[in-house]
């Protein structure tokens, strides 16, 4: 009997977190689901130096130790990317659209999505000790 509780219990956690992440976040599909803005990758990456947007998560967007996370060369979707930028969820300073336009925001996003994978540790021959 105890063990039918538990798994009761575990089950209505499950589906309350999911639908709580849900309401919070939105429709993960349609996140993925939206659309690309037009952006250009050259400009994004003057933007990018220019605003200051390096000095927390470096040339490239790979992050920094201590400061800002990763953004490329995967970013977060676009409207988490903008929602980010326009009202931070950290120390992050807010950029309004005093200091950057929206087009600006979609060539820095442009930028970060053109920075390319680095390549898999195993190909790597210092890495593996060759």
């Amino acid at each position: 009997m105890r063990n039918k509780r538990i798994v009761f219990t575990a089950a209505c956690l499950l589906v309350l977190t999911c639908l709580a992440s849900t309401l919070f976040f939105g429709n993960p599909a349609a996140f993925a689901q939206q659309t690309k803005p037009a952006g250009n990758a050259e400009n994004g990456k003057k933007l990018f130096t220019s605003v200051g947007c390096y000095e927390c998560h470096d040339r490239e967007g790979q992050g920094g130790a201590g400061t800002g996370p990763r953004l490329a060369p995967n970013p977060l979707p676009f409207s988490a990317f903008i929602h980010q930028l326009r009202q931070p969820a950290s120390q992050m300073p807010p950029y309004t659209e005093k200091v950057s336009s929206d087009a600006q925001i979609a060539d820095i996003y442009a930028f970060l999505q053109s920075v390319p994978k680095p390549p898999a540790a195993s190909s790597i021959p210092l890495l593996q000790g060759k």
